[in-house]
Order: C-alpha cells, then structure tokens, then sequence
C-alpha cells in the first residue's frame, strides 16, 4: 500500500489543505484543474497540475475516467478525494483500486452502505445503534409510505436514502401534507441523486446536531476523536461548527463514542468518518447519517486534539496503525469554525459571483483560514459558494468566540459580496454565546436578526466615501503619502461647495465637499490613505481603521463586518433604466437557464414568476418586477446566462 505520489481530486481550499500535509510528509503532489480553475491557488502550491476538463463539475472533477488519466500521465499512485465531487464515490473508489492506484478513504463496500440513508440505517439498528423510529424499507409505493407515515407519527421527516445538503428532505406538521411532501421530496431526490428511494423518521423537534470524528486502520483499530457540535445551520447546511460540544459532558462523550465507534465496526471502517447524531435535550442521542470521507469541519478537531487528520489519513491509507490509542486522546480548550460564503444573507443567500479583487485573510493568535482564494479568483457559478473557512481556538469557548469573531471582521475580501456579517452576528447573538443554539435557531432565535436585511449605510461612511473618492480622484490611487490626488471640479479657492452624488443600495445621496472636508456632514477627516488598502480616519475626535478599494466609479469601504459599495454618480447622465420597476428582468448571477415560463405578449404580473436559473448548485426563481405585458424574451431554457445580462423585458403598465 506504499505510495509516492499523491493526486487531489478536488479543487478550492481542501485541495490546499491536502497538499499542505502531504508535502510535509515528503510526497510529491499532483493537483487537477478544470478550465476555470487554470489560475487558483491549489495549482500553483502542487507540484504537478493536470487540466481534467471544461468549467462543469461533470466534464471535469467528476470525472472519473480524466482523473485515472490524470494519475497515469503524472505518475501518481494514490488519489485523495478531499469532500464532495467523488470522495463518496464507490465506483470511484473501485476504479481507483483496479487502475493499481490507493484511494485514500474507506473500502468500497463501507462507502455505499453509508451512502444508503435505509441501509445504513438497517445496519446500525443491528449493530445496537440508537436510531430515529420509522420506515426505511424496501416497498417504496404511496399506499406503503402514507401508512408508515401514519404509524410513525408527526412530526414527520421525510428524507432522501441517497441524499444530503437538505436535499429531498421534508417536515411534515399536518396530516394532510403527506402524499404532497412525498411527491415533492421524490422529485427532488431523483432529480438531485437519480435515485427517488426515500425514508420516513420521527422527526426530533429542535435537536442539537452533534457529529463523532471517527478512525480506523488496517489492522482492526477503531477510536473516536472526540465531538463537534454543528447545530447552528441553514436549511440543513452547516454554518457554525465547534468542538467540544457545550452539551457534551465526559459521561455523553464516552457514550456518544462509543456508539460511533460501533458504527464504524459495523462496516468494516477504514480512514477518517463522521458519524452524525440528532442530540434531544433529555440526553438520548440517534443516528442519523455517517459520512464516509474528511468533513469541511476537521480543523475543530484538529484544534482541541493537536492532530493534523489529513496526515492520519495518508499514514492510514499507506498500512500504518493509527497513531493513537483511545486512552492516548485528549481535548483541550476550544475551537470555532464558520464558512465563508461567496452569498448576499440580506437577498435570501443569494450565491454571488465576480472577481475576487482583494483578498487577505486574518491572522494573529488562535486563527486560522483555509482558503484557495488569490487576487484575480474568478468565482462562477459552477462550484459551490464556499469560499473558505476561518477558525479560531482559545483555552475557553468565549475566548475562541471572541477570537472568530475578530477574525471575521478583520479578513478582508473585495470584489464580490459575502456573508461576514451575517457571520459575526450569529457569533454575537446572546443564544449562541450561551451555547444554547439548536439546529431551530436561524429560523426561530436569529430570524429577524438586522443582519438578514438589506444594509442601510451610517451616515459616516457616506461622509469617507465621498472624502476618499475626492482624495484618490479618478485614478482611484492614493500617492505615497496619502495626500489628494485632485477631483474633478473640486476647487482649492474656498469659493463654494462642490457636490458629489453618491448611491449605496437603492439610496442616492448628494453631499457636498469644500477644501475644508463635507459641508453639514459628520466631524470626518482622513488622516491616513494607504494604497494597499489601509485607511485611518477620525470621527468625531476617536480614530478608527479601514479598509477600502476602488474599481473606476465603486468604491469598496470595510468597517469591520459590515461593507458598503458606493458608486460615484456625479458625472452620470441621468438615473439607470435598470432599477426595480424597469421591466428588464436581469440574471442576479452566472448561470444556466432551465425555465422560462413566459413568451412574448403575455402578461405578468408583479411578483409571476418568469424564468428559473440553476448557479451552484442552487435553483434561484426570477420575478416580473411590475405588472405590464412582455415586450421580449431574450433567452431560452439551456443558455448558459452571465450576470446582469437582461433575459426577459417587460412593458410596464402605464401608473
């Protein structure tokens, strides 16, 4: 099982945390890239890079065959699959196996029975695993499901046997919702996994979501490294992990471990696993699902137990015993994890996409960000928006949360929006510092949260916008000094105001500059402009830093977690015909176009809607912004789409 070697079939930040440790441990790697990722940070870390294909997933990172390929032209013999795309791919598991190349993961054989939501469940029922009641088997008619629906009771889970990131998934609360929540969750299956098969559980009414990271080896050894606590999510998408558990005592610990551990004897397990419980506020604990891979959430536990996992992989995978016992294991302190989302949380997570203009990451004690992230990155609408992970550790939970959240707050990315606010709000929320968040917070405790809102800029960054954009001029630089670079019309002679018309979201501003600083504006100067993206200025006698960037007439201003875009609309003939209400119905992202539900002469209504648009991963629905009748239809279903580009046109009704 020795191994020279080693090919990332991934890509973004994990594909940079593979390589990492591999290479300390003196393997050579290979990385894989499709088109669009030519230029991204894991393929110049690599020592070999392969292109696997076009931009799309299927023609590139899952393809199965281009990897194999991959592995005979550079000479790799091992492949690690990273998360996502094939890391839970039996087949690929197998095809790796018969190519004489190691799969740095578990048997085949323990990857499709976890990969089954029924058969893993059957299996762990036999193997004394605490299980959710209900119905995973074979006959999969209405008649049979709507019965077992009535047996198990509500509130009731429907779920996908082959699903995960929420997909296929319903709550049913009423009765009469069973045969349609059946209908819609199969749907959803066959179309997200080409597999329609699905499972009824009792649901668990506001459970903690508590995972086990588990280990095995070739020669029998299974432990457990602990728990991470992942409750705080999002349409049954992870947003906050940490580890330990504030639920967890010692004495759940070990029963929890136990019971994981079990899971994996079941299967024969070998490598990194996660087995994912549902943890009821009395204690009692269920299984719900083991993924059979490294998860996005590993550096908590790598924190609190002072081990590198990616490295127990590699040495697992090469024949090696596991490098700890049970009893050799330990905890300390605390870490935190959240998910840094290329996704606007104030337009229903709308995922976003651009060009990352600059990026730097936090530093300092306690933190760390793994990322794949360079200046230049475009972000498409092809992969997911995740964009990286920042983690802290403290000796205590409040210190790790103060960490994170200065951490948060202090990396910068311009160029494309994010969710950083959104992040450090939920941080800051009084539940989650109490550690009493459960899985129904976003949508219960955290729902009218400010952070969830369209942003309405304080008045002090409209007055710095318009200083800075009068002290970089319409080169959009700073000289060495910091010192005005002039803007146009603005006079030195004292004789009058000049205006500047800036604009923020929906709202348009007029202020005005004298060579002094604003006119009825805040007590503002600038006292600092850096060209690398540094700003101090004093507001009302107590200096504070910045950060800001300029592309022609936006400017980028960063105070923390909160971010504006302004645009300089001063010299700007008359307002934009693109504004709510227009009629002209643009693609919020890149993208491809599956629905246009509307044709030429038909009339919509405000709110109907007219075309649906899948961008990573996600289907995004596109409204008629005002009653009036279609003028043109500028795409059809199948077009690949970019951003802004104006795919329905609509008359308005005359007001």
């Amino acid at each position: 099982m020795s191994f020279e070697k080693i090919l990332i079939a991934n890509r973004g930040e994990i594909a940079c945390r593979v390589i990492a440790s591999a290479q300390s441990l003196g393997y050579r790697t290979v990385a894989v890239f499709s088109e669009a990722d030519a230029g991204a940070r894991h393929v110049s870390l690599a020592d070999e890079a392969v292109c696997i294909g076009p931009a799309t997933a299927a023609h590139s990172y899952l393809n199965s065959e281009a990897l194999l390929d991959a592995c005979r032209r550079s000479g790799a013999d091992a492949v690690h699959p990273g998360y996502g795309f094939l890391s839970e791919n039996a087949d690929f598991a197998e095809a790796c196996a018969a190519a004489g190349v190691t799969f740095i993961g578990p048997p085949p054989a323990a990857i499709r029975l976890m990969g089954s939501k029924r058969l893993s469940k059957i299996a762990m029922q036999e193997a004394g695993v605490p299980c959710v009641p209900g119905y995973q088997g074979e006959a999969q008619d209405d008649d049979t499901l709507i019965r077992e629906a009535e047996r198990v009771g509500l509130p009731l889970m429907i779920k996908a046997s082959a699903g995960g990131g929420g997909r296929g998934m319903r709550v049913v609360t009423d009765a009469a919702d069973i045969p349609a929540q059946l209908k819609s969750a199969r749907q959803e299956a066959k179309s997200s996994f080409g597999n329609d098969e699905l499972i009824l559980e009792r649901a668990v009414v506001n459970p903690r979501h508590v995972e086990i990271q588990v280990f095995g080896d070739h020669h029998g050894q299974v432990i457990h490294l602990g728990e991470r606590d992942c409750s705080v999510q999002r349409r049954h998408q992870k947003v906050v992990e940490e580890a330990p558990s504030p639920a967890v005592d010692e004495a759940l610990r070990a029963r929890m471990g136990e019971a994981a551990v079990n899971a994996a004897r079941a299967c024969d397990y070998v490598g990194a696993g996660t087995v994912e419980f549902l943890l009821a506020d009395n204690g009692d604990f269920f299984f719900l699902e083991m993924n059979t891979r490294l998860q996005v959430e590993h550096p908590v536990t790598e924190l609190v137990t002072g081990q590198d996992l990616v490295a127990w992989q590699l040495r697992v995978a090469a024949g090696a015993p596991l490098p700890l016992t049970q009893e050799q294991v330990t905890l300390s302190g605390h870490a935190m994890e959240v998910r840094l989302y290329a996704e606007d949380p104030a337009r229903h997570y709308l995922p976003q996409t651009g060009t990352v203009a600059r990026w730097r990451p936090a530093s300092g004690d306690g933190v760390r960000v793994d990322h794949g992230l360079v200046d230049g990155a475009e972000v498409g609408s092809h992969y997911d928006p995740m964009l990286a992970k920042i983690i802290a550790f403290g000796a205590s939970r409040d210190e790790a949360r103060r960490r994170l959240i200065r951490a948060v707050e202090d990396t910068e990315l311009m160029g494309l929006d994010d969710n950083r606010r959104f992040l450090a709000a939920i941080l800051r929320h009084p539940r989650f510092a109490d550690g009493q968040a459960t899985t129904a917070f976003i949508g219960g405790d955290f729902a009218d949260d400010p952070a969830l809102r369209p942003l309405a800029p304080p008045n002090a960054l409209w007055g710095l916008a318009a200083l800075l954009l009068a002290r970089t001029g319409s080169s959009g630089r700073a000289d060495g000094a910091g010192r005005q670079r002039g803007y146009d019309g603005w006079h030195s002679s004292g004789l009058g105001a000049q205006p500047l018309v800036l604009a923020a979201g929906e709202e348009e501003r007029t202020l005005y500059l004298t060579p002094s600083g604003l006119r009825d504006g805040p007590a503002l100067t600038l006292d600092r402009v850096d060209a690398d993206g540094g700003l101090v200025a004093t507001l009302d006698g107590v200096r504070r830093h910045y950060r800001w960037w300029r592309d022609g007439e936006q400017l980028w201003l960063q105070d923390g977690a909160l971010r504006v875009v302004f645009e300089d609309r001063t010299h700007r003939a008359g307002a934009g015909a693109d504004g709510p209400g227009s009629g002209r119905i643009q693609a919020p992202m890149d993208g491809a176009l599956t629905e246009v539900t509307v044709a030429t002469g038909d009339r919509v209504t405000r709110g109907q809607v007219i075309a649906v648009l899948e961008a990573m991963k996600m289907e995004h629905s596109l409204s008629a912004d005002c009653d009036g009748v279609v003028e043109a239809v500028n795409a059809t279903a199948g077009d690949q789409v970019r951003r802004q580009q104006v795919l329905v046109t609509v008359t308005p009704d005359a007001p």
